[in-house]
């Protein structure tokens, strides 16, 4: 389905969503730039080549313009196109609002809001200039669906993220390239299921109608869709991703 399609993904390494995303599309086929500033890049790497696909680690931190601009070079060097972008690094740090300090709130807003605006900066041009591309930023449902207590940088960044999306659609549609946004729901991370949190799942799961909290692989199966050409015709939407739980 992604055959010989060139997918970079923005926090691709450790245990979480990203690395769900890289090897969903290693597996449809994609050749996968796993991109971290965790420095575990290379084990999500691993892990494709163990399933037999291809791809590349290279270290990224998406709050430096220039850095995502060599990395688009590199990867459009090495392979002659890049066709998927999936904005997918962020952090999610609570911290109430009358704590918030400054530093706080920019950090959020830089490392989610404007990593995404850096990285598709960097990549946009070599799609337009291909004609063709699929940019898919990861949201959530916190700022856009659901109000929650301690993540009002958060909740801010991920609506921003959504604004940010539906206004690039627009520009990008006559250069072939689709630019949609989800926003899941609680997902199975572990940054999740850290201990003490087992009392806090369970409540979740009692109030999400699916009756679980998402796992990675659920958000990695709408990545897949979004970045084929089944996809073709859907550009600027915000598809959700939580089980239900933002519609009780």
């Amino acid at each position: 389905m992604l055959r010989n399609k060139v997918a970079i993904i923005t926090g691709g390494a450790g245990q979480g969503i990203g690395r769900s995303i890289a090897l969903r599309l290693a597996r449809d086929g994609a050749i996968v730039i796993v991109t971290d500033i965790t420095g575990k890049e290379s084990e999500t790497l691993n892990e494709i080549k163990n399933l037999g696909g291809q791809g590349m680690a290279l270290r990224l931190d998406v709050t430096d313009p220039r850095m995502a601009e060599d990395v688009a070079k590199k990867v459009y060097d090495t392979y002659g196109h890049i066709d998927i972008l999936v904005n997918n690094a962020g952090i999610y740090p609570f911290k109430p609002f009358l704590e918030m300090s400054f530093d706080d709130w920019y950090k959020v807003i830089n490392i989610n809001l404007n990593g995404t605006f850096n990285v598709t900066k960097a990549v946009v041009p070599y799609m337009v200039k291909q004609k063709y591309g699929r940019i898919i930023n990861i949201s959530s449902i916190a700022g856009n669906i659901m109000g929650f207590t301690g993540l009002t940088h958060y909740s801010a960044s991920k609506a921003g993220i959504v604004g940010f999306t539906r206004a690039l659609a627009l520009e990008l549609a006559r250069y072939g390239i689709t630019v949609n946004a989800i926003a899941p729901g609680a997902v199975k991370t572990p940054g999740a299921m850290q201990p003490g949190s087992e009392e806090q799942v369970k409540m979740m799961e009692q109030i999400i109608p699916a009756g679980r909290l998402a796992e990675p692989e659920d958000i990695a199966s709408v990545v897949a869709f979004l970045a084929s050409d089944e996809a073709s015709y859907i550009t600027g939407a915000l598809i959700i991703v939580d089980g239900g739980w933002s519609i009780t």
